[in-house]
């Protein structure tokens, strides 16, 4: 073979190790990695502007590492980027993340649990961020962490003690949040002097003293009371400005030790508090002349009346436009203000609720149905109504602006128009601004969700007919969405846990995720505001929702495995349920292998359908590709769900229909 020919062989092998490179880049994390740019609201740097949904190769994005192989993504670094959003909790996905460093942004929200089960994970850097909420206690599943950072936030609660599970942890940066309680130690008898003789479990005498690595660790400027444990005493460790008993390092005046901490901590304390001495003396002004006050009190009541005057005049005037002017507060210090103009028509024939009845009908927002990084979802029943499901945004009114405002009216708007037997109907919303609230109002599906019912209720087993039901509903409701309303609607996030069933066991689809659809709009629309008359108003060619038909149909064909199989889409026991599926999707002799081993029955004719459907969603690509309405109309034409098709299926069938009636 000449020169030329081994040149060109070299190429080829290349090229073809290329592509097959490209090929095997697993799509959750493709999935994930979206996912986590949808939840960013805010790129000033457009550090994201080449992450690319369309390309199935991310190893080239900006802050991203792949393996040599570059079939996984091993590192996420983005520091310094002034990014706002939130963190999303299907970073989950990437099963081989080693580092993930979001250092130095504007981020929000609270740190999911999810990223703990990333065990691969060496590097977890949240530092000088907005985070809010407590360490999930899961983080001692990190069995592989080395450094953890999340100083400079606005963490609370105590430290979990699962930190002493974390055999390889080095580095630990605590400081500057608004931790309370006591540290955790070894054995526990710093901790558990501080129960007062409440019961402590194994997991709770676990503590950082455990951690025998640990080289570097940083408690500083929080409100942590009790004793410095010994262990931690030879450490390159800091303590200064907490509520310690031991005076050594500096700690925080009483004054701010008594409980709660403030609203907004600082690194170093305030300042003294004026004398009395600078305090104005009001015994000037009673020494004025009679006349000088007589004349300032009707020059003050005459400007009184010439701006009502101008008020009204105004007011007068906005009534004929088909607009309303409504100043938001843009920063907390009150001197900024964005002018939006909202359309006063947008929600006229939507429910609004008020806070205080809200508040009654989810007993004081007690009843927590479901938690979000940027929502709360809360169960209630109306005073002489149905059950309902309240998504409470959990944004403080210091992010909240204009822009925001204006997107959120047109998402209850948007969400209102849906009206389907397989998809939550919007009942409502809630806008008050003394406290600050936004919320939405769902009729609730009584029987729990599908994921409650895959994988925690062992009483009450899904036969197969029924979970062929709910994967045909869920396949009507996505038709429904996609191809029978315009415009057309996606959910942000469909899962097990967004499919809410009734009574008889029929699915409802409900985007309990639509915020970050809202936030993700702000960051893409960021520039229809004038910056010069400081308006933000929404054009035309920005009334239509973003809508992810791709991302929906991928998600369905996981829900469909978790149907089948009843196992999650994750556990650490046997990894991601499409990893392990797909050798056995394409076998119509290994089928049966998905099955639920719970399961007494099941048609294998059924079976091959739902694997022929997870096969076209989980391999969607430009040039091949199918709609809902083409996979709809396979569940539906191929599988029978009538009681004869059940009873034909078992003999047993009579029995278990009665006991599920």
């Amino acid at each position: 073979m000449g020169s030329f020919g081994r040149f060109l062989l070299v190429v080829l092998i290349g090229f073809g190790s290329s592509l097959v490179a490209f090929c095997a880049f697993p799509p959750p994390e493709i999935f994930a990695l979206n996912d986590f740019k949808e939840a960013i609201y805010e790129d000033p740097l457009l550090v994201l502007s080449n992450w690319n949904a369309l390309d199935a190769d991310p190893c080239d994005w900006f802050g991203i590492s792949c393996s040599i192989a570059r079939d996984h993504v091993v590192k996420i670094n983005i520091s310094a980027a002034s990014l706002k959003g939130f963190i999303s909790p299907n970073l989950y996905m990437l099963s081989s993340l080693e580092e993930l460093i979001l250092h130095g942004n504007l981020l929000v929200g609270t740190i999911p649990k999810e990223i703990c089960i990333l065990n691969n994970l060496k590097v977890l850097d949240l530092g000088v961020n907005q985070l809010t909420g407590p360490i999930p206690p899961e983080i001692g599943n990190l069995s592989n962490i080395m450094k953890i950072n999340l100083q400079s936030n606005g963490l609370i609660g105590r430290l979990p003690p699962e930190f002493g599970e974390l055999k390889y942890l080095e580095e630990l940066h605590l400081d500057r949040n608004k931790f309370q309680g006591t540290i955790p130690a070894s054995d526990g008898s710093e901790y558990e002097s501080n129960m007062r003789g409440m019961y402590v479990s194994s997991k709770q005498r676990a503590g950082l003293c455990l951690s025998s690595q640990l080289k570097m660790a940083d408690f500083s400027y929080n409100f942590l009371v009790g004793n410095i444990p010994k262990c931690l005493e030879q450490l390159r460790s800091s303590f200064q400005g907490n509520c310690l008993d031991d005076k050594d390092p500096i700690q925080r005046p009483s004054s701010q030790c008594g409980g709660t901490p403030p609203a907004k901590s600082h690194s170093r304390d305030l300042p003294e508090q004026r004398p009395i001495a600078d305090k104005p003396n009001h015994h000037v002004a009673a020494s004025k002349p009679a006349w000088l006050l007589a004349l300032e009190i009707g020059t003050g009541i005459m400007t009184g009346f010439l701006i009502l005057v101008a008020l009204f005049t105004a007011a007068q005037k906005c009534k004929s436009k088909s607009a309303i002017i409504i100043p938001w507060k843009k920063s907390g210090k009150g001197k900024d203000y964005l002018t939006v103009h909202i359309d006063s028509e947008m929600l006229k024939d939507v429910a609004r609720y008020s806070r205080q009845e809200l508040e009654i009908a989810c007993e004081d927002f007690s009843n927590i149905i479901g938690s979000y990084p940027d929502s709360n979802v809360y169960k209630g029943t109306m005073k002489g109504g149905p059950e309902i499901a309240v998504i409470s945004l959990c944004v403080g009114e210091e992010y909240w602006n204009g822009c925001l405002e204006l997107y959120f009216q047109k998402e209850v708007a948007d969400l209102a128009r849906l009206n389907h037997e397989n998809a939550g109907k919007l009942l409502g919303y809630c806008r008050e601004s003394s406290p600050f609230t936004r919320m939405l109002v769902f009729e609730y599906a009584s029987n729990g969700t599908l994921h409650e019912h895959l994988h925690y209720e062992d009483g009450c087993q899904l036969s197969w007919t029924k979970r062929m039901k709910i994967a045909i509903g869920i396949a009507k409701g996505l038709k429904y969405l996609h191809t029978e309303i315009d415009p057309p609607f996606s959910l942000s996030l469909l899962n097990s846990s967004a499919v809410y069933l009734t009574e008889d066991f029929s699915p409802k689809l409900v985007d309990f995720e639509s915020w970050k659809m809202i936030l993700s709009r702000t960051e893409k629309n960021a520039g229809s505001i004038n910056n010069q008359g400081a308006i933000c108003v929404l054009p035309n060619s920005l009334e239509r929702r973003d809508v992810d038909i791709e991302g929906n149909i991928y998600a369905l064909g996981l829900l469909l495995l978790e149907i089948i199989s009843g196992r999650p889409p994750y556990s650490k026991e046997h990894g991601f349920l499409v990893d392990w599926a797909k050798e056995y999707l394409q076998v119509p002799e290994s089928m049966s292998i998905l099955v639920d081993s719970e399961l007494k029955h099941f048609r294998h004719e059924n079976l091959k359908v739902i694997c022929e459907v997870v096969n076209l969603c989980l391999h969607q690509t430009p040039n091949n590709s199918s709609s809902m309405q083409e996979l709809c109309s396979l569940l539906e034409n191929n599988i029978d769900t009538s009681v004869s098709a059940e009873l034909k299926a078992s003999s047993l069938a009579w029995a278990e229909l009665a006991l599920s009636s």
